[in-house]
């Protein structure tokens, strides 16, 4: 992997939390020497500090690509530093949210190739998706490099702009956590018809868990899948008739919930 993205000069990675140690296990799975690799991370976990990179070193002067993993309110902090790889030699990547391409322009330069992507963190389990657009700088083999850079760590989509990246955060980015509210719900309201806690929870977990493998590996529709589970005046309609009720079902909440994710994306970028 390390020669189809060019990395020569080494890749920088600001920031290992948790999906920057996805992304780096990710790297290192794929065949992208430890030794190439130079992190910026004030609180290594024991795994990182094992791993083999350049931990914690002086920010080296020349690096392909630099990797924005800090979170966004560290940003500006964060930034400065790096400002000699800015104005052309170095790919900048951002997966911070809420970080626009022209706050990353002002801060190293407007010749600067930027990339920023959203990922999620089912990257680590290799199973993410992540959007990501670059700037007028970013040529298409950079965009190419960011791309497969992020194919470590699950699939990848290219945006036509990056107003598109609020929705991508309010789809992707934020909808783990609407899955995993969901279990705690679909648990919640077995308890509530007589199950035992666990016995609730090990049966919404798994039958999420199920559905979407059996959403990911098919060659049929959301819809088809939907149907093909639900006998006419059966259980599942039963069911279905209540969540997909259009006033008060699942179609208005989550389009609800995902605007108010995509507004407030809207907000942090301002």
């Amino acid at each position: 992997m390390s020669s189809e993205i060019g990395l020569e000069n080494g890749l920088l990675l600001l920031g290992c939390g948790k999906m920057g140690s996805a992304l780096l296990d990710g790297w290192l799975g794929a065949g992208v020497p430890a030794h190439s690799i130079h992190v910026v991370e004030p609180r290594p976990s024991d795994w990182l500090k094992a791993a083999g990179t350049h931990l914690n070193e002086a920010i080296p002067a020349r690096a392909d690509i630099a990797l924005l993993a800090v979170k966004p309110q560290m940003m500006a902090d964060a930034l400065p530093a790096l400002r000699a790889l800015g104005g052309g030699k170095t790919l900048f990547i951002s997966i911070a949210a809420g970080t626009t391409i022209a706050t990353l322009e002002a801060a190293l330069g407007p010749a600067t190739p930027i990339v920023r992507v959203m990922p999620n963190t089912p990257a680590m389990v290799g199973r993410g998706i992540s959007g990501l657009v670059g700037n007028a700088h970013a040529s298409a083999a950079e965009i190419a490099q960011a791309r497969r850079l992020m194919q470590a760590v699950g699939e990848v989509v290219e945006l036509e702009d990056e107003a598109q990246i609020d929705a991508v955060t309010a789809v992707s980015g934020s909808g783990p956590a609407y899955v995993f509210h969901l279990i705690e719900a679909l648990a919640a309201a077995g308890e509530a018809e007589g199950l035992a806690p666990e016995v609730a929870m090990k049966l919404a977990r798994a039958t999420v868990c199920g559905a979407g493998e059996l959403a990911f590996q098919s060659a049929e529709s959301a819809a088809q899948l939907r149907v093909n589970v639900t006998s006419p005046g059966g259980t599942t309609a039963a069911a279905l008739a209540v969540l997909m009720d259009p006033d008060t079902g699942f179609p208005p909440l989550l389009r609800r919930a995902v605007r108010a994710a995509a507004d407030r994306g809207r907000e942090l970028g301002r």
